[in-house]
């Protein structure tokens, strides 16, 4: 299965934010909506970065809350890792298992398309080997 099958089937919805809003704007943003990461995209909707919860729970416990009111661009991690629509499951696995993130952004032609999770990927893995039980257990039935 492609990320490409994922995203059509869970949806192609991203909330971004800009890097210039607030710490506290994003941390509201992710509890608002209940999610992990947030992609940070540039004003013409390219990835700029992507924050996470763990770098809120980083910075703030480093520096204090008194960094909720600084710019995202000073606290995400511009530095983002991402695949695109083609690329399969396992691949993706392997990206996210090796590099230590949970949320990964879908890119293609430039231009953010979705964004994929762990528990996407899991969840995908859980339906996969379920498959391939119920394949064998038709299989030894049919014998």
């Amino acid at each position: 299965m492609t990320v490409r099958a994922i995203l059509d089937s869970k949806g192609h919805d991203v909330l971004t934010i800009r890097p210039d809003s607030s710490l506290r704007d994003a941390v509201q943003l992710l509890a608002e909506h209940r999610i992990g990461a947030v992609v940070v995209t540039d004003g013409v909707g390219q990835v700029a970065g992507i924050l996470s919860e763990r770098d809120v729970v980083r910075v703030i416990g480093k520096d204090g809350p008194g960094r909720l009111d600084d710019a995202i661009s000073t606290v995400m991690t511009a530095k983002v890792i991402t695949c695109n629509g083609t690329e399969t499951v396992h691949e993706v696995m392997e990206l996210m298992t090796g590099g230590r993130f949970r949320h990964i952004p879908v890119v293609e032609r430039g231009r953010l398309v979705g964004i994929i999770s762990i528990g996407d990927v899991v969840k995908y893995r859980v339906a996969e080997m379920e498959r391939e039980s119920q394949t064998m257990r038709e299989y030894i039935m049919s014998t």
